[in-house]
């Protein structure tokens, strides 16, 4: 199998689904968007974005992250990725990061990393502080549901803390506003103690 990644926020956490389950992949860091490599790119995946796991054997390129740490975890028999009765917990937090805390973290990553870096511009500071409110509503939420628990669901470890905590490892750089939030930071450095999480490019080009 190889998984196509870069080191963006999206990537990191497939890479880092993939370390932390000890998945048979190869590592392949790819930039989809390259003048150079988009064409050939888009045969694996007609959006031109990473991350994308391809098996092999007549199977489909499987692409978005939340799709690859499925599939890895169903190929590892591994319960990091909740079923049966949890099912529906763990899409509550998937769509809650995606539609919510993830999405106005975003705003945040985008502004303050992607755009100096990728784009040459400087951030927009009316974006950021239009999603000032949003961060800080989402983020008492989920400060509040991590006050008496360890891990989101059931008290272990499982996908849905690596897919709510996916703009963390960027919050320095990013300048996300978690001061206040204790619990979030907690959470946090128990998700660093997890080397898979902490460094996921380690050894990787």
């Amino acid at each position: 199998m190889k998984l196509y990644y870069s080191q963006n926020l999206n990537p990191r956490v497939a890479v880092a689904v993939a370390k932390y389950l000890q998945s048979p992949v190869e590592f392949i860091r790819v930039n989809p968007r390259s003048p150079l490599e988009e064409g050939a790119f888009r045969a694996i995946n007609p959006n031109t974005l990473v991350p994308v796991l391809v098996e092999g054997e007549g199977k489909a390129p499987m692409w978005e992250t939340d799709a690859i740490a499925c599939r890895l975890s169903t190929l590892a028999q591994s319960d990091f990725w909740p079923g049966g009765a949890d099912l529906p917990e763990l899409i509550k937090w998937l769509s809650w990061s995606a539609y919510h805390f993830t999405k106005v973290g975003g705003v945040f990553y985008f502004e303050n990393i992607i755009r100096p870096k990728y784009v040459g511009q400087p951030a927009d500071q009316a974006a950021l502080a239009e999603a000032q409110s949003d961060f800080h509503r989402f983020a008492k939420v989920l400060d509040d549901t991590l006050s008496n628990r360890t891990w989101l669901m059931n008290n272990r470890l499982s996908y849905a803390d690596f897919r709510v905590a996916s703009a963390l490892p960027f919050a320095q750089a990013a300048a996300l506003p978690l001061e206040k939030y204790h619990h979030i930071n907690e959470w946090n450095e128990r998700l660093n103690l997890i080397d898979a999480w902490r460094y996921p490019f380690a050894g990787l080009q």
